[in-house]
């Protein structure tokens, strides 16, 4: 695989082929917008400030594919990515999420996206410390343990929230434990005592270790917030910190020991603030925020209906969509060069409806086909995560071999594109309740049967045929 900043456009339009059929207009306006990114960095500084993204409006039906593309694009590249629904927001004023939350989001995911690199490159220097953990559990006699300091806030904050806290520090020791064999054997019993844990010999051994728990905070439940804000959530966790932390000494296996400790010495091996700093530098510059169900939002004041707080939503959603600092618990965030992703059906609505500061916001649009017939049948086959190649993996761990002739994979797609147009349009999704209908007898049985089991179009048509054929039974079933 080439690094995203090498990729062509017609390149990542090829990738984005594997997953997604068809929409060849959406897929090629999404590969100029990400080679545009790379295309900015190459510029000199005084330029590269200037130059923003070009945000994408996409209209298209439920189910063609709108949410995926953007999915997918954000993988290809390596960038944070997120999806709102619009509808999900309110106007200042309103009881609800205020748009800022989606950039918190963003930093978040961002700010995950990196620890999990970070946890990667230190994995097995993590792993190698985790070992060394058990092997004291095990032998203690062979190993020397420092004396272990208390808490320096335990005593002015037990007196502040109580002495639950000052007695959550262990005693210290009175002096350091020191070994009770000498070197050379101790040595010689941790290193095979090492080998065994590496190669799982003791992994269904219990031990008893000791372990750290977060401090809770005995004054209720902070309010305020929205859960992803500067609210009573992140009070609680900058609370939280300075707290000594609970020690709990826990029964389990070697082998959940060894996780646990790879994972308490990783985040003694990061950086958290490098972490976040480069977070916060990657969403700003290559964040990808998909922002679906716009059409539901659009509306001018005064327009039919009650709702009158549409274009309050839009009016929020601007700055952000033209680029403003967000204050987030790891630090602020610019988003003037995010790229936004807007996407809706369109039924009722029309892009115009939007309010003309947020049209001019998206100048990119591309209109995405509904699916056909032909369509489907590429979707039952042919793409990395084809349909029936998971329906195939499915029944073959109950030892059923299915097999999907051709004429079955055009019977269900004809019939799926057939309930589109007699009920709901919900594109791809309805070859999932159809395979369902299908497919329910034979994974019912699958466990005690098992052996061979062919689906051709006869058997389609009698599982499916007197639903399909009947637009009230289909409107409800399928």
């Amino acid at each position: 695989m080439k690094n995203p900043q090498e990729l062509t456009p017609r390149e990542i339009v090829a990738e984005l082929d594997r997953y997604i059929v068809g929409q060849g207009d959406a897929k090629r306006a999404v590969a100029v917008a990400m080679r545009n990114r790379y295309r900015r960095e190459r510029l000199p500084e005084a330029v590269r400030k200037e130059v923003t993204p070009k945000n994408i409006l996409m209209i298209g039906p439920t189910g063609v594919g709108k949410t995926e593309i953007a999915r997918r694009l954000a993988a290809l590249a390596g960038a944070p990515f997120i999806k709102v629904e619009a509808t999900k927001y309110t106007e200042v004023g309103y009881v609800g999420r205020d748009v800022e939350s989606m950039v918190r989001d963003l930093a978040e995911a961002a700010v995950r996206m990196v620890s999990e690199e970070r946890r990667s490159d230190v994995r097995d220097a993590a792993d190698a410390a985790a070992v060394e953990r058990i092997v004291d559990a095990l032998h203690p006699e062979t190993s020397a343990q420092p004396q272990q300091q208390p808490n320096p806030f335990a005593a002015s904050l037990g007196s502040i929230f109580g002495n639950a806290f000052a007695n959550q520090q262990p005693q210290a020791a009175m002096q350091t434990t020191t070994r009770t064999l000498p070197d050379d054997e101790a040595g010689r019993i941790r290193a095979t005592a090492k080998a065994d844990v590496e190669r799982g010999f003791y992994d269904v051994r219990i031990i008893e270790i000791e372990v750290e728990e977060a401090a809770q905070l005995p004054i209720g439940v902070l309010g305020g917030g929205d859960g992803g804000g500067m609210g009573g959530n992140d009070m609680g966790e900058m609370l939280g910190g300075l707290l000594p932390k609970r020690r709990v000494r826990k029964k389990v296996t070697v082998a959940d020991a060894r996780r646990i400790f790879a994972q308490q010495e990783a985040e003694k091996l990061i950086d958290q603030d490098a972490v976040k700093r480069e977070a916060l530098r990657r969403a700003g510059d290559h964040g990808i925020v998909f922002i679906d169900e716009i059409d539901k939002v659009a509306g001018r004041e005064g327009s039919r209906g009650p709702d009158v707080s549409r274009e309050g939503v839009q009016r929020d959603i601007l700055p952000i969509v033209e680029g403003s600092t967000v204050q987030t618990k790891h630090g602020p965030l610019s988003t003037d060069h995010v790229l936004f992703i807007a996407a809706g059906a369109f039924h009722v609505a029309k892009p115009s409806d939007l309010i003309p500061e947020l049209q001019g916001r998206f100048p990119v649009r591309v209109e995405l086909d509904s699916l056909t017939a032909a369509d489907f049948e590429i979707i039952l086959t042919q793409p990395e995560n084809a349909l029936i190649g998971q329906y195939k993996a499915l029944l073959g761990a109950d030892g059923v071999d299915l097999e999907v002739t051709t004429d079955a994979i055009a019977e269900i797609a004809q019939i799926a594109m057939r309930v589109n147009e007699q009920t709901e349009n919900i594109g791809a999704r309805r070859l999932h309740t159809v395979l369902e209908r299908v497919l329910d007898e034979i994974a019912f049985r699958a466990p005690e049967e098992g052996g061979k089991v062919t689906i051709d179009a006869v058997y389609v048509r009698e599982r499916l045929e007197s639903i399909a054929g009947n637009s009230d039974l289909s409107s409800y079933i399928l």
